[in-house]
């Protein structure tokens, strides 16, 4: 990895950034009713509910009222959102202090798989709740898979990205906990951060980009 040549920084959302907490979520949506979440509910997942929303194919109305054909039951819609949000965990706000101080010398996006009710939750809940920071301090701009109607791992996300953004590829870092999109991007010239661990975020930058 050479950042010396990085000008450019896209970074992941969901584990990279918040924790995500399957089981709570798994067992938020058992207790409404609907048993067979885990199937359709994962990393690699490309297929089904989820991932029809995640790529915006189906509106979140669309979304809740296949929960409640799931249930066998009408369920009110604060409650579907509710069980589906106990995905979402916390987020470090070392990271937070971190993306916004990289942006002082550096375009900083967000790249990430996700859906508009997790995305609307996280802005209001996880964001300005951590550090008092909010998207706009940490980001340039999110590219949203929801609102692409693209997904990681295709690499057709990655080139719409870096056309809209200017990027370009051997110019960029590439942050993320999934091999598989990890490998895409390293296909693309991308350098890329394979995210295990909190210290993957924050050290491989220089101490000079960002003091903590």
């Amino acid at each position: 990895m050479d950042l010396k040549r990085v000008e450019n920084i896209f970074c992941d959302l969901g584990v990279v950034l918040i924790d995500l907490e399957m089981k709570r979520c798994m067992d938020a949506f058992k207790q409404l009713g609907v048993m067979d979440i885990a199937s359709q509910v994962g990393q690699s997942f490309k297929a089904g509910l989820f991932y029809s929303l995640e790529e915006g194919r189906i509106t979140p109305a669309e979304f809740r009222e296949e929960i409640c054909r799931k249930a066998g039951k009408p369920l009110e819609d604060k409650a579907i959102d509710e069980a589906w949000n106990a995905l979402l965990g916390t987020i470090d706000e070392r990271k937070l202090r971190l993306l916004k101080k990289l942006r002082l010398h550096h375009s900083v996006y967000m790249l990430s798989n996700t859906n508009e009710i997790h995305f609307d939750y996280m802005r209001k809940n996880s964001f300005d709740a951590t550090a008092g920071l909010g998207l706009e301090d940490c980001f340039d701009k999110c590219y949203l898979s929801h609102e692409l109607h693209l997904s990681k791992p295709d690499k057709a996300i990655f080139e719409a990205v870096l056309q809209d953004s200017g990027a370009k590829a051997e110019n960029s870092l590439f942050i993320d906990d999934n091999a598989r999109n990890i490998a895409t991007a390293a296909r693309m010239g991308f350098q890329v951060c394979h995210y295990h661990s909190l210290s993957d975020f924050i050290d491989i930058f220089p101490s000079e980009w960002a003091e903590l």
